[in-house]
């Protein structure tokens, strides 16, 4: 079997953690030191892409060796980026916005390979269609799962799947936060196959 690089998955996010975990490969966590504020008049998109990047560089920088995988996620309702609510009332006002509308999360990748020179990143769209929500049903949702570190405050691997009407992707993990198709793409063409290092 090929000598393995070390992976380094550069997100504290627990979900993501989980997901790169299907994979089956050996990997550290390490922390970005990113400021995650949009610029001013800065698409979802665009500020999803930025942000992978700046995340997989910082931690790049820091391990020169590895493989690194960059990831964020913005919820793009009608070109305005929707974040991680933090609070109650704004997980509210947020689901009150999104009931019975149509939102893109902008799912953005990047794989670098400091030691290559190997450095690709993509955006993963996925269009949510949110059902008409009652009032009672968002506070019912919200107080079973307090999803405040979610963007959009809906958990889609849970119960938030019952707020849903479609999800339109062609890579299933891209909505939790980490597209593994598209992952385990780039990883091969970084030089780290998932099926031959798999353990």
């Amino acid at each position: 079997m090929p000598t393995m690089p070390p992976l380094i998955l550069g997100s504290t996010s627990r979900y993501r953690r989980e997901l790169l975990a299907r994979l089956r490969l050996p990997f550290d966590v390490a922390a970005p030191a990113v400021d995650e504020t949009p610029r001013p008049g800065e698409a979802p998109a665009d500020l999803a892409l930025r942000l992978a990047l700046a995340k997989g560089r910082d931690v790049a920088a820091r391990y020169p060796d590895a493989v690194v995988i960059g990831a964020d996620q913005v919820c793009d309702f009608d070109g305005e980026p929707i974040g991680k609510p933090g609070t109650h009332e704004r997980a509210v006002a947020q689901l009150t916005r999104l009931s019975g509308r149509t939102a893109m999360f902008q799912t953005a990748l990047a794989v670098l390979r400091p030691s290559t020179g190997f450095e690709r990143a993509m955006l993963v769209p996925v269009r949510v269609q949110f059902r008409a929500l009652s009032a009672a049903e968002i506070e019912r949702y919200l107080k079973l799962e307090q999803p405040y570190d979610c963007a959009g405050s809906a958990k889609c691997e849970t119960l938030g799947i019952a707020l849903l009407d479609a999800i339109h992707s062609d890579d299933p993990t891209a909505l939790v936060g980490l597209p593994l198709i598209r992952t385990a793409a780039l990883l091969r063409e970084a030089g780290l196959d998932p099926m031959m290092h798999a353990a």
